[in-house]
């Protein structure tokens, strides 16, 4: 059963447009994952699907309600995690909880034993009265992501849940994600943690320069990724070897080099190692490792998007959008 249902969806600012034209379906208790390099259009999108943002065009369905014109009634069952904090700053964690549900219109006497609950579930019942400001990245995310569950939504958007944080409370968070969809919480996150969506969802969504560019199950796309044959190796740094000659010599292999001097053969075809050691043996050039790359979903990512996920990362880590 499909929960979200996103079609011809556009998002202009002064003529620019931050989405483009997108469609897109998620299905009730899955974690759908959307990828992409900052600036591509993720956290429009979101705001889109929870009334932060007014589409330019398009149409938004959320559990068979109009995402558009009845988003006062979509609100009352989704759950929102924005990237940056929506909290006070110089409330307590149990303070804030309380007044989240209060905005949620939970009951005066169910307040208090909810966010007690949760600072609880989350680690956080030793924080006492100290303000939300003088909490930890981790401890600070956490937090923001009690106070959009509160209300038990159906549906809970996750905005770079772990972007940020230190390792431990990312581990944390991303137990949380799973214990949540399993208690039956359809979950959005978005992420350019390629590891991240492989571990959590169950499909994915790319989106590049406010377009989507492929969607499916990261099972199936793993699957794609695997029909490939690839061998990388790992060149002597003082040794460049000659691309044109090499595409030359092995003309029925796609072949590409990095920048550190990595040599990488793809193939549909089983590749035969020892072509290319005698190869580079006959040019004097040093390979210190040939290894068999099994394909990743961030291959998938690479393929798709032509963005390298390194890059992606040091973008978001670097700067805010």
């Amino acid at each position: 059963m499909e929960i979200i249902e996103v079609s011809n969806l556009s998002k202009s600012f002064d003529g620019f447009f931050a989405v483009k034209d997108i469609g897109f379906f998620v299905r009730k208790g899955e974690v759908f994952g959307f990828l992409g390099p900052n600036g591509a259009g993720k956290t429009t999108t979101i705001n889109m699907l929870t009334g932060l943002a007014r589409p330019t065009s398009g149409e938004i369905k959320i559990a068979g309600h109009d995402g558009i014109k009845d988003i006062k009634r979509v609100q009352r069952i989704i759950g929102i995690v924005p990237d940056e904090s929506n909290l006070y700053d110089d409330l307590s964690g149990y303070e804030n909880l309380v007044f989240c549900s209060a905005l949620y219109g939970i009951k005066k006497s169910d307040r208090e034993e909810k966010a007690k609950s949760l600072l609880k579930q989350f680690g956080l019942d030793d924080t006492g009265k100290r303000p939300f400001k003088a909490f930890s990245k981790g401890m600070k995310r956490k937090l923001t992501i009690a106070a959009g569950i509160i209300h038990e939504p159906e549906i809970l958007f996750l905005d770079e849940p772990t972007t940020g944080i230190d390792v431990e409370s990312a581990r944390q968070i991303r137990r949380l994600v799973k214990e949540l969809n399993n208690r039956g919480t359809t979950i959005f996150l978005t992420t350019h943690y390629i590891e991240e969506a492989e571990r959590l969802c169950g499909r994915i969504g790319f989106i590049v320069d406010g377009k989507i560019v492929k969607v499916g199950a990261v099972d199936d796309l793993m699957r794609e990724a695997q029909r490939d044959h690839i061998v990388e190796f790992s060149l002597g740094s003082r040794n460049s070897p000659v691309l044109e000659e090499l595409k030359s010599a092995f003309q029925d292999v796609s072949i590409d080099q990095t920048k550190n001097g990595t040599v990488r053969i793809s193939s549909k075809d089983k590749i035969e190692i020892m072509p290319f050691m005698s190869f580079f043996s006959s040019r004097e050039i040093a390979v210190f490792e040939a290894r068999i790359i099994h394909p990743s979903l961030e291959e998938v990512f690479v393929r798709v998007t032509g963005i390298e996920v390194n890059k992606m990362k040091n973008e978001k880590e670097g700067k805010k959008r």
